[in-house]
């Protein structure tokens, strides 16, 4: 298994509000998760830290040699939901935390294929011979675009491009969408924040993927930055090989 993963809180942040890790469980597997927080002042980055830390935790207490699928996505399931629940008491416990909350990708890279969990608009994509998104934005304009209102090409420049419809910590239960990809050996996952999606096109990230360079991460993170670098940035890259 080899990763490669790079945050950056971009050109015009104060702050790194975005968290991720990456680890291999055992040599057949391996976990990845990103988080993009949200809320005043530090809050967001307590939030995504909050959930990165509870989820990594969780699934290294969980994690055996030739877990079932179901067992993974179960012991995701169960991480997230206690991740979500940590960030939203914390958030009515404090003032200086009420309202805050953070998306979730995570994603258990296996042997031939990989198991994603999402809530939010932080995004997975396979690339092989092309780039595909894996995950569905939870957000005010892909409702838009799934009910025709607008186009996939409207959404980019949407003013209400930012409204997310679910994330973590903002209620006691949250819903975790799952999907599963088979892979062949030369695929790669990519997990990343919306700031990169939205600074990046589909096309130029295709491109960077292509090009084998040793930290892709890196250069995808470089590239948001060399084009406005308007959020932070988060991007893991994944491959078998």
């Amino acid at each position: 298994m080899k990763y490669s993963f790079a945050t950056d809180r971009g050109k015009k942040r104060s702050i790194n509000q975005d968290c991720c890790t990456v680890f291999c469980p055992d040599e057949h597997s391996c976990f990845a998760i990103v988080c993009d927080g949200m809320g005043g002042a530090a809050a967001g980055e307590i939030a995504s830290s909050m959930v990165v830390e509870t989820v990594e935790e969780r699934v290294k207490e969980g994690w055996r040699t030739g877990i079932s699928d179901e067992s993974v996505r179960n012991l995701l399931l169960t991480s997230i939901t206690a991740a979500n629940i940590n960030v939203f008491d914390k958030s009515q416990a404090e003032i200086r935390y009420q309202g805050m909350g953070t998306t979730v990708v995570a994603c258990v890279l296996m042997k031939d294929h990989a198991i994603f969990a999402h809530a939010g608009d932080s995004r997975a994509y396979l690339f092989s011979d092309r780039l595909k998104l894996i995950t569905k934005d939870h957000s005010f304009v892909q409702e838009l675009v799934d009910l025709g209102r607008i186009t996939r090409e409207q959404a980019k420049n949407h003013p209400r491009k930012n409204y997310i419809t679910r994330a973590l910590g903002v209620e006691e239960l949250v819903e975790i969408d799952f999907n599963t990809v088979y892979l062949s050996q030369s695929d790669k996952i990519l997990l990343c924040t919306d700031g990169l999606s939205n600074f990046v096109s589909e096309e130029r990230i295709a491109e960077l993927l292509s090009e084998q360079a040793e930290d892709p991460a890196s250069v995808l993170v470089a590239e948001a930055n060399r084009n406005g670098g308007g959020d932070n940035i988060t991007a893991v890259v994944l491959s078998q090989y």
